[in-house]
């Protein structure tokens, strides 16, 4: 696998666009019996409409890249197979929670969701709802997601300008800090209890990270990369 590259960026410039993806119309047959598969295995995952990026650009601190309107069958089956359409990739935002105390905090994806058992930040494929004026708005992703999964306001943390973009082949993971006011088995706590409201909650559960050796395996590598910098540079 090719070795993580972290770009530093101040702007996101992702514009929305009709286009057609050949991989997605050429293989619909195989996608349809694939994703039939998966549902039989996690009857909850549903073929919404997602976003997928193409032409990514890093230059003088700004990404710029176009996304389209895809199925999440498409989707899925891309990544499943090993990105067979090297032309796109997937892009998407992170809010890397950080306590007061140093300590990042991320989620175990509860077992009936698309990536059950997967450990990462607060998350979610781009979709039409985070469309705003013809772009994609991965800002206000960060935030939607985070309140979704953790029940977190925006009264419980502070935003840190710009962005790390950690790509890792296909895949491309905006990330932002978010700076909580509390520790983080406060934290922790505390979306452990906002989760046992919920009838059926994304996370089955929450892990502290307070240096590299709480790193785990089922880590993407586009996390676990950008943790080693952010404890390297402390």
């Amino acid at each position: 696998m090719t070795s993580p590259i972290i770009h530093r960026v101040t702007t996101l410039d992702l514009a929305v666009r009709p286009i057609v993806w050949p991989f997605a119309e050429e293989r619909r047959a195989e996608i349809a019996a694939h994703f039939a598969e998966k549902q039989r295995e996690r009857p909850k995952i549903w073929n919404g409409r997602v976003l997928i990026g193409r032409d990514a650009v890093f230059s003088d601190g700004h990404l710029t890249a176009t996304y389209f309107e895809t199925d999440f069958a498409s989707f899925l089956a891309w990544r499943d197979w090993g990105f067979p359409d090297k032309a796109v990739f997937n892009g998407f935002g992170m809010g890397a929670l950080r306590a007061s105390d140093g300590a990042f905090i991320m989620g175990e994806m509860a077992p009936h969701t698309a990536n059950a058992g997967r450990i990462y930040f607060p998350s979610g494929t781009p979709d039409l709802d985070d469309v705003r004026d013809g772009a994609l708005d991965i800002p206000g992703s960060v935030v939607r997601e985070l309140g979704e999964e953790t029940g977190l306001t925006a009264a419980d943390y502070r935003i840190e300008p710009g962005w790390h973009c950690v790509v890792t082949g296909p895949t491309i993971a905006m990330l932002q800090v978010i700076n909580l006011d509390m520790p983080g088995d406060v934290a922790r706590a505390r979306i452990e209890a906002n989760l046992a409201r919920e009838t059926e909650p994304e996370l089955s559960a929450i892990h502290l990270v307070r240096g590299t050796g709480d790193l785990r395996p089922s880590m993407p590598r586009f996390v676990t990369a950008f943790v080693e910098q952010q404890f390297a540079v402390r």
